[in-house]
C-alpha cells in the first residue's frame, strides 16, 4: 500500500489516480475545495428556500422533470433516486475500478459546482481510505445522464444500503459502516443526483486501460525487435531518415526504440550481403503501425486529462453568478469516442504482432524449423500458440466495433441520445487483455527462434530481453505443458519487467 496522500483540489493527475486506485494511497480534501463546497451548498439551500423550480433539487428526474416535489419530501427524493437507479447487472467491477470511481466522483464534486455538503465528499474519502469498496455491477450504463446505474450502486454504501467488500469479504454496507463507527448519511437536496450524474465508471476504466497500454506499447517494440533479429530482418526501415520524411510522433518514437534495441547486432552483420530486398510488412512497418497506436493513445490520454479536471453533474451551480444551468456535461461522448479509438488501436497492435508470430513459425517464411520445434513431427513446438493468437485477434475485431455509434433513447425519449461510452471502456479493457497475451506469445516465440541463432549475438536490447525471458522460461527442447511458461512471459510483458530489462542495456525507451 502506498504511503502517499493525494489532496483533492481542482486537478488530479493520472499518476495520482493510479496511486489511489491501484496502490492504495490515502486521499484528503484541500481547504480550498472545502470552501468551494460550502459556498455551493449555501446556494442550493437558498434555492430550496426560494422555492423556484430547479431540476433535481425540487423536481423529479428525467421524464418527471416537471413534477414539483414538496420541501418536506426532498430528502426522500434523493434517497429514492439512489435506490431506484441501483439496478445494474453483470459481474462486479474490479476493486481498482471501484476505487477509481470513488476518487473521481469525489474529485468532480470537490470542484464546487454540484452543491453537495463537504460531509458527503468526506464520506466518499472515508470509504476510500478505509478500503470499503461498494459492489458495483459492470453492466447497465448507457453512458449519458452519466453512469447512472453504476454510480447509484457506488452511492448505496453512502446511505448504508447495498453490499461492500471490506477485508476480503462482501457484506451488507450497513453492517460494515457500523463496525467502523460510521452512520449512514441522510442525503440532502441535490446530493443524490450529484452522486449519480457523471462519467466516473467509464473514466476509471479508461484511465486504467491507458496506464497499462502505455507499458504494452513499449513491450510491443521490444517484441518486434526480437522478431526482427529472430528472422534476420533488415534494420534499414528504422533509419531516422524514414520518419524524418513522415514525422508522425509515434513513428519517430518507435523507430528510435528499435534502433536502440537493435544496436551492435551481430545477427544483422551476418546477413549484411544477402539478396533479400525487403521484409514483410509486419516487420518493416512496425514504426508506422506501432506509432499510430501510440498517437491514438496520446489523443485518448489528452481527452481523459480534461475529464479528470471536469464537473460532470447536472444542473451545474455557478456560485459567483448565483444561478443553476441544466446542461449536458454528464454525456459520455468524449470518452466514448476516445475509448473506441483505443480499442481499434490496441486491436491493431495485436494484429501485427500475430502476423510476426506467423512469420517465425511458418518454415516457408522463416527459414527456421517448423513451429520452432527441433524435432518436428514428434514435437509440435509452438504450433498452437499461433492459433491462440489468431483467436484473440479475431475476438478483438468483434470487440473493436465502435460502441459509440449506437444510441437507444431512455427515460421515455427525454434522454434521446446516449454515448454507450461505458461499454466502449469495458471493451477496451478486454481488448487490452487480449493484446497483452498476443504480445506475450510473440515474445515467447521470438525467444525460441533466437535460440536457433546460437553464436550470433542480437542487438544489445534484444539480448537483454532474451536473457530475461530465458530466466523465466527455458528453451523448448521437446513438447511440454506450455501455458505456465506463457503465463510467466505475460507477467514480464504486463508489469513492465521485459521493458526494464531492455532499458538496463540501452537506456530509457520511449
Amino acid at each position: 500500500m502506498s504511503g502517499r496522500t493525494v489532496v483533492l483540489d481542482r486537478h488530479l493527475s493520472l499518476d495520482d489516480f493510479v496511486a489511489v486506485a491501484r496502490d492504495g494511497a490515502r486521499v484528503a480534501l484541500s481547504g480550498a475545495a472545502r470552501g468551494r463546497l460550502d459556498d455551493a451548498r449555501a446556494l442550493v439551500e437558498r434555492m430550496v428556500a426560494d422555492g423556484a423550480p430547479v431540476y433535481g433539487v425540487n423536481t423529479g428526474f428525467g421524464k418527471f422533470q416537471s413534477v414539483r416535489i414538496a420541501v418536506g419530501e426532498l430528502r426522500a427524493l434523493q434517497r429514492n433516486l439512489i435506490l431506484s437507479h441501483a439496478i445494474g447487472v453483470g459481474a462486479p467491477f474490479p476493486t481498482e475500478v471501484v476505487r477509481g470511481m470513488l476518487l473521481l466522483r469525489a474529485q468532480s464534486l470537490a470542484m464546487g459546482a454540484s452543491g453537495v455538503r463537504a460531509e458527503l465528499v468526506e464520506r466518499l474519502l472515508e470509504l476510500l481510505n478505509g478500503r470499503v469498496h461498494p459492489v458495483v455491477p459492470s453492466q447497465g450504463s448507457v453512458g449519458a445522464s452519466g453512469d447512472l446505474a453504476p454510480l447509484a450502486h457506488l452511492a448505496l454504501a453512502v446511505i448504508g444500503e447495498g453490499e461492500v467488500e471490506h477485508g476480503g469479504a462482501v457484506r451488507p454496507a450497513g453492517v460494515v459502516l457500523a463496525e467502523l463507527g460510521l452512520a449512514p448519511l441522510e442525503l440532502e437536496a441535490k446530493e443524490g443526483l450529484a452522486l449519480v450524474n457523471g462519467t466516473q465508471a467509464m473514466a476509471s476504466l479508461l484511465a486504467l486501460v491507458l496506464v497499462d497500454a502505455a507499458v504494452l506499447v513499449t513491450a510491443a517494440d521490444v517484441a518486434a525487435a526480437m522478431t526482427v533479429e529472430a528472422l534476420k530482418g533488415s534494420h534499414r526501415p528504422f533509419d531516422e531518415a524514414v520518419t524524418r520524411l513522415r514525422p508522425h510522433p509515434g513513428a519517430i518514437e518507435v523507430a528510435g526504440n528499435l534502433r536502440a534495441l537493435l544496436r551492435d547486432s551481430a545477427v544483422a552483420a551476418s546477413h549484411a550481403d544477402c539478396d533479400k530486398v525487403q521484409d514483410a510488412y509486419s516487420l518493416r512497418t512496425a514504426p508506422q503501425v506501432h506509432g499510430a497506436v501510440r498517437d491514438a493513445l496520446r489523443h485518448a490520454r489528452a481527452v481523459l486529462e480534461v475529464e479528470l479536471a471536469s464537473v460532470t453533474d447536472n444542473p451545474l451551480l455557478l456560485v459567483d453568478e448565483g444561478r443553476a444551468i441544466s446542461a449536458g456535461n454528464f454525456h459520455g461522448e468524449p470518452l466514448a469516442l476516445a475509448a473506441d479509438h483505443v480499442k481499434i488501436a490496441l486491436a491493431e497492435l495485436a494484429n501485427i504482432s500475430e502476423r510476426r508470430v506467423e512469420q517465425m513459425l511458418n518454415p516457408a517464411l522463416s527459414g527456421l524449423p517448423a513451429f520452432l520445434a527441433a524435432d518436428g513431427g514428434l514435437d509440435s513446438g509452438l504450433m498452437v500458440s499461433q492459433y491462440t493468437a489468431a483467436a484473440l485477434v479475431s475476438e478483438n475485431k468483434v470487440l473493436a466495433h465502435p460502441a459509440s455509434v449506437d444510441s437507444i433513447p431512455t427515460s421515455a425519449n427525454q434522454e434521446d441520445h446516449v454515448s454507450m461510452g461505458t461499454i466502449a471502456c469495458r471493451q477496451a479493457r478486454e481488448v487490452l487483455e487480449n493484446a497483452t497475451w498476443v504480445i506475450a506469445i510473440e515474445v515467447m516465440s521470438a525467444a525460441q527462434a533466437l535460440d536457433f541463432h546460437a553464436g550470433l549475438a542480437p542487438g544489445v536490447g534484444v539480448a537483454a530481453a532474451h536473457a530475461r525471458v530465458r530466466a523465466a522460461l527455458p528453451h523448448l527442447e521437446h513438447d511440454v505443458y506450455l501455458r505456465p511458461g506463457l503465463d510467466r512471459v505475460r507477467e514480464l510483458v504486463r508489469d513492465g519487467e521485459l521493458v526494464r530489462e531492455a532499458e538496463g542495456a540501452v537506456g530509457a525507451l520511449r
